[in-house]
């Protein structure tokens, strides 16, 4: 039996620096952010929280050279563009 277990990344909105790869409506639906590869997996959720609300939550795709790929498509408050 495999046993596998993923955990919460969270990132303030204010010095969270990310690239969005995909928008909707202004806001960033898929982002691309610099993450320890050693430290993190697909299957983790991360979540940019901004004061008291949640500006993104997605689960990590994947991670490829240094750089995760995370996906809010429905609830996305992050701005898009690069931060």
């Amino acid at each position: 039996m495999e046993v596998s277990f993923c955990q919460t990344i969270s990132f303030n909105a204010d010095t969270f620096d990310y690239e969005s790869v995909a928008q909707e409506n202004g806001n960033a639906t898929v982002i691309r952010f610099p993450i320890d590869e050693k430290q993190y997996s697909p299957g983790d959720v991360v979540v940019v929280v901004g004061g008291e609300d949640i500006n993104f939550h997605g689960i990590i795709g994947k991670i490829e050279d240094g750089f995760a790929y995370a996906s809010d498509p429905r609830g996305s408050l992050l701005p898009a563009g690069v931060q």
